[in-house]
């Protein structure tokens, strides 16, 4: 299973991926492999403010219906809708064209205004999420 470097990771299995103050979220190989062929993919409600560990959207695979939360907090300002047509990217391509959302940060990474008020820096490293899914 791929966990790359240059990601974080929630312990709900979410990859994020940081640019500026924005982040592109999506589900890790080891999820979308747990969860088997994805057929559906619920588009989230764009504009929203979101808190870290909140559910923002659901992926419907041939075995189950799973909640995805928000690795971080902040607005919610974009969804793949790619996805729409072609769930199953999130099986062949997880951390590319399967990305699902883009939440702008409550706070950019390293802010001191106030410490870790987005939730970015409590995220997993690739080390420490190999750890947690035994790899």
């Amino acid at each position: 299973m791929g966990v790359p470097a240059e990601l974080r990771y929630s312990p709900d299995h979410e990859w994020v991926r940081l640019d500026g103050r924005t982040v592109t979220i999506g589900i890790t190989d080891y999820a979308q492999d747990a969860l088997g062929d994805i057929v559906y993919v619920q588009p989230p409600t764009l504009g929203i403010s979101v808190v870290s560990g909140v559910s923002i959207t659901e992926v419907e695979s041939t075995k189950s219906v799973s909640d995805i939360y928000a690795p971080v907090s902040g607005t919610l300002i974009g969804f793949n809708t790619e996805l729409e047509g072609a769930p199953d990217l999130i099986n062949s391509d997880p951390y590319g064209r399967g990305w699902l959302c883009i939440i702008e940060l409550t706070e950019a990474p390293g802010d001191s205004a106030q410490t870790n008020g987005s939730g970015y820096e409590s995220l997993l490293d690739a080390g420490a999420y190999e750890s947690l899914i035994g790899g």
